[in-house]
């Protein structure tokens, strides 16, 4: 019966490996293996092929041997799960960052139920609970860790647990990713409908032309195409303060920003400064406008002084814009007209976006294609949001797996 079983601080079965014993192992190599954070995944995973020579990281780095297990202590690599145990390190021996605990199992515990141990949510929960030091910097302390409560299964128990938890999160592992893999083909059909539906219409019997535009293709031979300036102006109204602050992200286009009253105080000293952008304005991120940081405004509001607002100039659907901006070839002809020395310095001046030709259909149809791409990706977003609660069940059933391993809930049935 697991009730029979004691109950023993972690300490009580951890071994020790001496520093005169690690350095003998690395010393049989001039080179070794070296695991940054990012290496270490958060189910398990490990990267050992980063080396580095022993020279460099024999002092001031983590150290560890094959077999240990090591738990990443920092916030937020602790509560996202990173640990492994580690295995297959150049002649048994690895360094690394010095944000590990590393543990070594002692003769009576598997390293692998060891690592799930670390693993599981109770441990995870109280460990995060027992954090120090600054935000952002806060740690989990080697005394929490030490003393963790586990049940003292014999290692035979350990290994059915082991075998048992190694089979069903496989299972487990390959539907999440399967279901990973449904969202993100999801995510390339809503963008194919989107891009399709603000490029070729959605009259699937309209006569085609070319209208000489590389990054556009052909369009329905009764659509215009016109330059942004003489569909938009550059809107550069300042001086209402009082006006909601707004933020145009890759992720989501212009939306309105929450903040606590402090954090609107240390975010800019006067919003005089800032850009209003009227609703149905366009507003875009000059420095992210090639990845697609552009939006429709959804009400007055402020956007940065850095960014561009586009004003409406003759009848359209704002909308029909939103989408076009945001599809990966528009913002692709944005990326080759910006300007920077590298990648992540690109800007696009209003002076360059608005010399861009775009499609300009007729009223009408660019508010059926606007109703259409909402209909359509209604019915998608629902299949994405379904997708996405299997996949947070399964997660959860995961976790509950190894709590109930590690707990003692599913002894009798591996003992049967």
């Amino acid at each position: 019966m697991t009730s029979a079983l004691p109950t023993v601080r972690l300490r009580f079965l951890l071994g020790r490996t001496s520093s005169a014993e690690k350095q003998s192992l690395a010393a049989k190599s001039p080179t070794v293996t070296f695991v940054p954070m990012e290496a270490i995944g958060e189910r398990g995973e490990l990267d050992v092929s980063g080396v580095r020579a022993l020279e460099d990281v024999r002092t001031g780095y983590s150290v560890f041997k094959d077999g240990d297990v090591v738990v990443a202590k920092i916030t937020p690599c602790f509560e996202n799960g990173k640990g492994a145990v580690i295995r297959n390190t150049l002649s048994g021996i690895g360094f690394g960052t010095t944000e590990l605990h590393v543990l070594t199992p002692g003769p009576e515990l598997n390293s692998q139920f060891l690592y799930y141990i670390t693993m599981s949510s109770e441990f995870r929960r109280r460990g995060a609970a027992r954090m120090t030091g600054a935000a952002g910097q806060q740690r989990v302390p080697e005394d929490f860790i030490v003393d963790f409560p586990v049940i003292a299964f014999p290692l035979s128990q350990q290994q059915a647990i082991v075998r048992f938890l190694d089979q069903e999160l496989a299972r487990l592992d390959s539907l999440i990713a399967a279901k990973t893999r449904q969202i993100e083909l999801i995510s390339e059909k809503r963008k194919a409908v989107i891009a399709t539906a603000v490029t070729r219409g959605i009259d699937v019997t309209a006569k085609m032309r070319d209208p000489g535009l590389l990054w556009l293709g052909k369009v329905p031979a009764h659509w215009k195409t016109e330059r942004i300036r003489w569909l938009f102006r550059e809107r550069d109204d300042r001086g209402e303060p009082e006006l909601p602050l707004m933020e145009v992200s890759i992720a989501n286009g212009v939306s309105v920003r929450e903040f606590t009253g402090e954090k609107i105080e240390s975010t800019a000293a006067d919003f005089n400064t800032y850009k209003v952008a009227r609703r149905n304005d366009i507003a875009f991120n000059k420095m992210r406008m090639w990845q697609g940081a552009v939006g429709v405004s959804p009400v007055d509001g402020l956007v940065s002084p850095d960014y561009v607002v586009a004003a409406a100039r003759v009848q359209l659907l704002p909308d029909y814009f939103g989408f076009l901006f945001r599809t990966d070839a528009f913002s692709a002809e944005c990326g080759r007209r910006s300007h920077g020395l590298t990648w992540d310095r690109l800007r696009i001046y209003w002076e360059e976006f608005r010399e861009i030709k775009v499609p300009y259909p007729p009223i009408d149809e660019q508010r059926a294609i606007v109703d259409f791409i909402t209909r359509e990706t209604a019915k998608i977003d629902s299949v994405r949001a379904a997708t996405e609660r299997t996949i947070a069940l399964l997660k959860e059933r995961r976790s509950a797996l190894i709590a109930a391993a590690v707990n003692g809930w599913i002894h009798m049935r591996l003992a049967a």
